[in-house]
């Protein structure tokens, strides 16, 4: 578990000289106030930096530097790991970057890059995305998990699941596993040209016993075969680039095209959606005579009026929506096109190699071919080397099938492992498993914040929501403080699977303005019916509501600015 203690900075953005530092483990509840600039949010950027070297907002680094002072910009965070204390600090101007571990300062001469990724693999053995998502809870660079896409949703998962490893390592194999098919290519092709070799060296051998005349002139008219040979091999490749050249003109338009789609795709369903939603309201008026609300009449001229819009709206939509299925099909075919086209470049690159290591071994034979015929026209062949040459070949391909048959069984022993690690293994098991827990704890979260739906998140971890007249609906269905309670309750989710898991386990929790923009009254009474169920937190909520909020926490903080510069106010 990370117990985060404390965080000072000084000199970023509108702190000055005068340290700020911050108790992040004193007490469960606290409450960050004060005015609109004031530096409430500055702990967020602080404390996000220092660890990833990524503010929480879109900041640049030369924009996180007071601007009046102009240096000397430092944050520093202190935090426990089990039974290990560690300091990190960070600044600019002068650019320091230093972990400390027990108060002994760790080994520095690995890149900035290595050292990060030593801070967040094995000491914190967390990224930014998976941080963000247990830890924070913001109103302003925030990306909530419904709105990732689904590939980022499963990583932020794998990584508080703690099976982020298998995917890895699948990645690991898969690389591994493209290299030995290679190496067994390559192997087999030694082996031809090996055996290839063999026989002719064997009929050279034959014939040098039996020496005529006519010897030199074979020989030279061999030499020619293998000049022609090369011509060939050359024009052959002259060709091939060729065609590379054009398919790569060809794919230009490639990621063009697949934007293109995409753009669609999202239009359809939006299409589908105003469908959805226009005969949702058509059938209500075809259906009801009365108001459902009032009991009240609906006037008949209206509702067949109100009947004939909706229809034209339908008609106009399931029309748009053909034409737009027809652009579809045309932009996937081209995709699809495009996709033909990168397998041939493919096949293309492996031919040019082929190609080239043939010229070369063709080139390497020629220059042999050279010597022999110097050797016959001096009359000074030595059969006992050409027969030490022949051995060496048998036992070079000997060496070379046996090295091939050990590639194989090694890619064999990558396969199964790769199978075993697949969504269809290990992982996927693993993920199954969790996948009702988790449904389970977001619909108790959901429900303790008087929220009465049913949200439900598949292997892949795409939405499905009903309400309780079973109606479908998605994450984007709902108004923005619906979503926040939606947010909300993911949140607790990760962090509670996480402390299940002990991968992301964490004392903080930080909040920004929840409270200041949709979360309503009841709302917030229901959010700090969980809050105040937790145990072992500190939880850091920063709002402007702070004279109607202070009875509902333990510890009050106030930010002003004095003469341009945050500082803390006593409260």
């Amino acid at each position: 578990m990370i117990i985060f203690k404390k965080i000072r900075y000084k000199n970023f953005l509108s702190t000055g000289n005068q340290p700020i530092e911050i108790d992040l483990s004193k007490s469960p509840t606290t409450l960050i106030i004060g005015s609109n600039g004031s530096g409430k949010s500055t702990m967020l950027d602080a404390l996000c930096w220092a660890l990833f070297n990524k503010p929480f907002r879109i900041i640049k680094k030369e924009q996180m530097i007071n601007t009046i002072n102009n240096s000397d910009c430092e944050v520093e965070i202190e935090f426990d790991v089990g039974t290990k204390q560690y300091r990190v600090k960070r600044s600019v101007k002068p650019n320091l970057f230093e972990i400390y571990e027990n108060g002994q300062l760790l080994n520095q001469n690995a890149s900035s890059i290595d050292y990060q990724k030593y801070l967040e693999h094995n000491i914190m053995k967390l990224n930014y995305r998976s941080f963000i998502q247990v830890v924070i809870l913001g109103s302003s660079s925030y990306e909530p998990f419904m709105k990732m896409k689904a590939r980022y949703r499963r990583d932020v998962v794998e990584e508080i699941l703690d099976v982020k490893v298998f995917t890895q390592m699948d990645l690991i194999l898969r690389d591994q596993q493209g290299q030995l098919s290679k190496e067994i290519l390559d192997m087999r092709h030694k082996c031809d040209l090996i055996e290839t070799k063999y026989e002719t060296e064997m009929k050279h051998f034959k014939s040098l016993s039996d020496l005529n005349t006519n010897d030199i002139d074979d020989k030279k008219l061999q030499l020619e075969k293998q000049e022609k040979a090369k011509v060939d091999y050359t024009i052959k490749i002259d060709e091939i680039n060729k065609k590379i050249d054009e398919y790569n003109n060809e794919l230009k338009d490639k990621d063009q095209t697949d934007d293109k789609l995409k753009q669609l795709l999202k239009l359809e369903t939006k299409i589908e959606h105003n469908i959805e939603n226009n005969n949702n309201n058509l059938n209500f008026f075809s259906e009801n005579t009365n108001c459902p609300t009032c009991t009240q009449e609906i006037d008949e001229d209206f509702r067949y009026k109100k009947q004939g819009e909706l229809k034209e709206k339908v008609s106009t939509l399931n029309e748009g929506m053909k034409k737009l299925s027809n652009e579809i099909s045309k932009v996937e075919e081209r995709v699809s096109h495009f996709g033909n086209i990168s397998k041939k470049l493919s096949d293309l690159y492996v031919d040019v190699a082929k190609v080239n290591t043939s010229l070369s071994e063709l080139n390497s034979y020629s220059d042999k071919i050279h010597q022999e015929i110097l050797q016959l026209e001096n009359k000074q062949t030595d059969s006992k080397k050409i027969a030490t040459d022949l051995q060496q070949l048998k036992e070079e391909l000997e060496t070379t099938k046996k090295s091939t048959d050990s590639i194989i069984t090694q890619k064999k022993y990558v396969d199964i492992l790769r199978e075993v690690l697949s969504d269809k293994g290990a992982r996927g098991h693993i993920i199954k498993k969790y996948v009702p827990i988790i449904n389970n704890l977001i619909n108790n979260y959901l429900q303790a914040m008087d929220f009465f739906i049913s949200f439900h998140l598949d292997e892949e971890f795409n939405e499905t929501v009903k309400s309780r007249h079973r109606d479908t609906f998605n994450y984007n269905s709902f108004s923005e403080g619906e979503k926040l309670r939606i947010d909300l309750a993911l949140l607790f989710t990760w962090r509670t699977i996480a402390k299940m898991k002990n991968s992301v386990n964490t004392n903080l929790l930080i909040l920004d303005e929840i409270f200041d923009s949709s979360l309503d009254q009841q709302g917030t009474d229901d959010f700090f019916k969980i809050v105040n169920k937790l145990k072992n937190e500190n939880i850091f909520i920063i709002s402007h509501k702070g004279d109607i909020l202070f009875d509902k926490f333990t510890n009050i903080i106030k930010f002003e600015k004095y003469k341009n510069f945050t500082r803390l106010q006593n409260t």
